[in-house]
This record gives C-alpha cells, sequence and structure tokens, in this order.
C-alpha cells in the first residue's frame, strides 16, 4: 500500500490573488472528549460499506500515566440508512496505557489491509522503560485492530510491537505504510542512539525509520528492525541527515522509501528555537541494501533553509506521482504561512531538484498546511490548511494546473468556521468515490470538555 499516484503532473500554484468557489460542508460528529475522544489525529480511512475509522489523540479512558488528558481512542462512523439522518459513532478501541499492557496518545491516522484490519500507532504507553517527561510513560506501539467475526461484536487488538526506547526508538508517529509483501514501515521521533543535537534536549538521539515484519509462523510475533537512525545536526558540521522523522512515508516502485524529519538539514539562524540551531527540516530517500543484511542508505533530496525564501518543517505524507514528490511545509516561504513543493531527480546521481510550487498567505488566505495533498480521480489536487480562510480557521483548497504560458493559482473551496462549527483541518481529506470528501479538524465542534471544541469529522462537496 503506496502512496503512489497516476498524475501526469502534480501542480500547485501561485496567483497574486486567491480565487474562491465556496464547496458545502455538513459536520458529521463531534467529539465530546469523555467518554469518546477528543483532537482527532492523522489519516481516515473509508470501507466498502462507506465506513469512516480514524484515531484521537485524547479522550476516552484516564488510566494513563501519559501526558494528553485520557489515553486516546479508535473511533468508526457510520452512515445514515436514511439520508439526512445523523451518523452514528461506534468506539473501537479505548486505549488503556501501560498498566494494561497497551499504548496511549495516538499520534497517527490508520491504514486498512485488504481484510479490514487497521493498523496505526501510539505516541506512549507499552512495555517499554522509557523515562520521559520525569516518569516511566512507555516508548511507544504499533497495534493492530481486528474487526469482529459477527456484525456487532468487539474488535481485537493486538500490540505488533513495543518500543524499548534507546536504540530501537521511541514516540512513533505519523501514518504507517505498507510494501508489497505486508511489511509495515513507520517513524520514530527521537532515540535511535544517534544524534545530540536534534531540536530538542528533553529527548536524546535524533529519531529513526523502522520496519515491522509480520510473523513467518503462526502464532509467532512481528519483527521490527530499525533501518535508519538520524544523527540530525552535529555541533562540527553545518548539514545534517535531518531529525524528528514525522511519519507519512511513501514507498516507490523498487521499494525505496521517501519521508521527511521535520527539523534538522542545514544550520539556518531563522530555523533556531530556544538558543539552538535546530534546522528547518529534511526530505529523505532510503535506499534498500542489494544483498540481505546490509545496511539501507539514506540520501538527502533537500535541507529546507526556512524564512521567506524556503519552507521550513515539511509535515511528511508526501505524494509521488511519476517520479516526483509533492509536499507541503508548515511555515516559511514568501509569507511565512507555509508553502507546497516539488522534487524531482536530476540528472546528477542522487540530486534532486527543489521548486516552490506555492506560497501561502497571510489574512484571509489559507495558512499553515497540517495535511497531505490529495488527488482526485480527474487529477486534480486537494489539501487543508489548518489556519487563515474568512474565519482564520482552516480552509480546504484545490490546486489546479495552469493554462500553457500561465501562472500557478490557488482556488479557496471552503473556509471554515469558529467553533461550535468545525475548525482547524488536518490530515488529507478522503473520497468515498461519489464526489464527496471526508475529513477531520482539530477544533470545534460540540464537545465542552475542550477548549474551543474537542475537534470533529466533516463531509465536503461542490
Amino acid at each position: 500500500m503506496t502512496r503512489q499516484s497516476k498524475l501526469s503532473i502534480l501542480c500547485i500554484l501561485a496567483l497574486a490573488t486567491t480565487v474562491s468557489a465556496q464547496w458545502k460542508e455538513q459536520l458529521l460528529y463531534s467529539f465530546q472528549g469523555y467518554p469518546d475522544g477528543a483532537i482527532p489525529v492523522g489519516s481516515i480511512v473509508y470501507d466498502k460499506q462507506g465506513n469512516l475509522y480514524g484515531a484521537t489523540l485524547s479522550g476516552g479512558l484516564r488510566s494513563c500515566s501519559a501526558p494528553g488528558g485520557g489515553c486516546g481512542t479508535v473511533y468508526e462512523l457510520s452512515p445514515p440508512v436514511k439520508k439526512g439522518d445523523p451518523w452514528t459513532e461506534t468506539q473501537v478501541h479505548l486505549f488503556q496505557g501501560r498498566a494494561f499492557g497497551d499504548g496511549s496518545d495516538p499520534a497517527g491516522g490508520l491504514i486498512m489491509d485488504a481484510a479490514g484490519n487497521l493498523y496505526g500507532t501510539t505516541e506512549y504507553d507499552g512495555s517499554g522503560n522509557c523515562n520521559l517527561l520525569g516518569g516511566v510513560v512507555g516508548c511507544g506501539t504499533v497495534y493492530e485492530l481486528s474487526p469482529p467475526a459477527q456484525p456487532g461484536g468487539a474488535w481485537t487488538e493486538t500490540v505488533l510491537y513495543n518500543f524499548q526506547g534507546g536504540n530501537d526508538g521511541y514516540i512513533p508517529t505519523g501514518d504507517l505504510v505498507f510494501d508489497k509483501v505486508g511489511n509495515l514501515y513507520g517513524v520514530t521521533l527521537f532515540g535511535g542512539g544517534r544524534g545530540t543535537n536534534c531540536g530538542d534536549s528533553l529527548y536524546p538521539n535524533c529519531g529513526t525509520v523502522f520496519e515491522l515484519s509480520p510473523p513467518q509462523t503462526k502464532g509467532g510475533g512481528w519483527t521490527e528492525k530499525v533501518l535508519y537512525s538520524f544523527s540530525g545536526l552535529e555541533p562540527e558540521s553545518i548539514a545534517g541527515d535531518g531529525s524528528e522523522p514525522n511519519g507519512g512515508l511513501v514507498l516507490d516502485e523498487a521499494g525505496n522509501i521517501y519521508g521527511t524529519a521535520s527539523r534538522g538539514g542545514s544550520m539556518i539562524p531563522s530555523c533556531g528555537g530556544q538558543g539552538e540551531l535546530s534546522g528547518c527540516g529534511a526530505t529523505f530517500e532510503l535506499v534498500p541494501p542489494k544483498q540481505n543484511g546490509s545496511a539501507w542508505t539514506e540520501n538527502v533530496l533537500y535541507r529546507f533553509e526556512g524564512a521567506l525564501n524556503d519552507g521550513a518543517g515539511p509535515n511528511g505524507n508526501l505524494i509521488l506521482a511519476e517520479g516526483t514528490l509533492y509536499g507541503t511545509t508548515l511555515s516559511g516561504g514568501s509569507g511565512e504561512f507555509g508553502i507546497v513543493y516539488s522534487l524531482k531527480p536530476s540528472k546528477a546521481k542522487n540530486q534532486w531538484v527543489k521548486t516552490t510550487l506555492y506560497s501561502f498567505g497571510g489574512g484571509n488566505n489559507p495558512g499553515f498546511p497540517k495535511g497531505g495533498l490529495t488527488v482526485t480521480r480527474s487529477g486534480d489536487v486537494l489539501g487543508t490548511a489548518s489556519g487563515g480562510g474568512a474565519t482564520f480557521a482552516g480552509a480546504i483548497f484545490e490546486l489546479m494546473p495552469p493554462k500553457p504560458g500561465g501562472e500557478w493559482g490557488l482556488l479557496d473551496l471552503y473556509d471554515f468556521g469558529q467553533p461550535p462549527a468545525a475548525a482547524h483541518p488536518i490530515g488529507e481529506l478522503v473520497s468515498d468515490g461519489s464526489n464527496n470528501f471526508y475529513g477531520i479538524t482539530q477544533s470545534g465542534g460540540t464537545g465542552q470538555a475542550c477548549d474551543g471544541g474537542c475537534g470533529t469529522v466533516y463531509e465536503a462537496s461542490p
């Protein structure tokens, strides 16, 4: 399961003004915090019956040692039998935390296999002995949720791997991805045993890319392998390999892995924090070894420079289209509200050419993209911005190819409102194949347990 697209050109845009063509939006569900979830995260998935599945960072049970206000949840939203009736929310899993042998605080979304099993990560808890934030909270987990044998039954959770900290990494985050033979790939924000200048002095080492391989025999366990450990910005260097990788990896047909690190890269003063030169982030490639057992090779495809000239803080969730990568950064660019960029391989070996396709502006224009891009059947590209719009609560935008010789531009499709309306979208838009798109917001809605609402799931359509 990769994020490849058959797009001939993925284009994103730079007109001086933003064109508005408002879509319709329907709020499908407002999270309440307790006993259901709060702050939905990552990607949602859509099954053949039209049900939506996703994760929330917090809410649910209060039995966790990790921060966040509740252990987090996995939820299902089922469409109504009669059009116009409300959708039904079901709690697929309430995370219980370390004391119950479970993870907590899922920070990434879900992926689904052909059998309907769900896979994701939790940032904290599990059986690992990581001493974080002044106490032992566990190092995070990778989990699987299997659907019930009979309708209405309980889902079954299996913890596929408990991170132990140190060399195997800790705090897994972002969406997982499958390869063709069923191996899972993901990242941890920290750990891995390499790097000390990683942009956050509270957490040692700069993160990992890992592989989880399914059991070779019935009843066996999954096997974890660290493919690469980041070293960040070492004091003696001016260019590093990145730090704090943030998930949403993509694989090409040859098995190369592409991803982003939110920090590290080059020592650029504009991307410092708390007296540190933490770097503006990087986009990287991992090349598998030619012989089994040999090391993977990392190539840094681009080091961001921040400020007005470039983006900073790449967001992960890359798209690979006909050999070209496309992604977003949370900040930087001419308006300092983030950019959309492309990376295309050059003729020179291991060198890629980066192009800024669109810089988000301020004011009522969309800005601060926090989710990946989505390609429609017709080849248009949709995305969400967590800020900007008519009420500064975020927007859905469309990226369309220009006419020959023309300039790029951005089409503002929908501006979110202030709570209790859905506000501040994050993650990718998911299509049901009928020109309806589904997404999440991290605030807004009717939930009273959270300041500004606990987040929502919404439907948007032309």
